[in-house]
């Protein structure tokens, strides 16, 4: 059995399993068009997820993820769907409790959280062109009013606020969430398109920061065209902390 799809509370999950198992497992959390049903995935569905799927599987990596919710934009009932995920593939499945996490996009908004909830049970986590603030993603898509609209909308839906109390939220809520961390992260930044150009400055300012406080991220930037190397800059820095059982 290469996968298996399955429910968890309301919301389905997938495990890919490897053909020959290290004992390692990986969550995954996907950005905006992520989603799981019944029967796929779009990790399965899309030819390069699928691919890098295949790859980790390869490498013997045990990979799980929930469909959170669709577009939670990291809400606390996202992170302890996650976490109750992660409770679930170690009590039924054989690997190592100490899992690594891939996070994308808006997926790294959860991915952080739980780093700071489960500390010693995550080894490493790897986020590709993520989100690491919620506020400053509202502010960089003001210029897009279409999508402006449609982010609150769905930012509103998942944090069960008014459209309107969003900004107040976020000014009065919104914490720092690479502030403390202790968890090793490599970020992964393509430079595809304008938002992730801008991105990128973004994270060069919170680089010179995080330098300044010894956190342990560092940030990889990729071109587009070289996007099928992702698996060996991943797998390369998760082995990184295997060594420990």
């Amino acid at each position: 059995m290469k996968s298996r799809n399955f429910q968890l509370d309301t919301e389905w999950c997938m495990i890919h399993y490897p053909d020959k198992p290290s004992g390692f497992g990986i969550l995954i959390i996907g950005d905006d068009r992520h989603f799981v049903d019944s029967n796929s995935s779009f990790w399965t569905q899309n030819e390069g997820k699928s691919t890098l799927i295949k790859k980790l599987r390869e490498q013997g990596y045990t990979i799980f993820y929930s469909n959170l919710y669709g577009r939670h934009w990291g809400s606390d009932k996202a992170v302890d769907n996650a976490k109750c995920l992660y409770e679930h593939i170690v009590r039924t499945e054989i690997i190592n409790e100490k899992i690594h996490i891939i996070a994308e996009g808006m997926g790294s908004l959860v991915a952080l959280k739980l780093m700071h909830e489960m500390g010693d049970m995550i080894r490493s986590a790897v986020l590709i062109n993520p989100i690491l603030s919620l506020k400053h993603h509202l502010e960089q898509e003001k210029e897009h009013k279409f999508f402006y609209k449609k982010l609150l909308k769905e930012i509103a839906n998942s944090y069960e606020v008014e459209t309107g109390k969003i900004q107040d939220l976020l000014d009065k809520h919104e914490k720092n969430l690479t502030e403390g961390l202790k968890v090793p992260v490599r970020i992964i930044q393509i430079l595809s398109g304008g938002r992730a150009y801008k991105q990128s400055d973004y994270l060069k300012k919170r680089s010179m920061q995080w330098e300044k406080e010894n956190t342990p991220i560092s940030v990889f930037y990729m071109l587009p065209d070289k996007k099928q190397r992702i698996s060996f800059q991943m797998t390369g820095f998760l082995r990184k902390y295997e060594k420990e059982l």
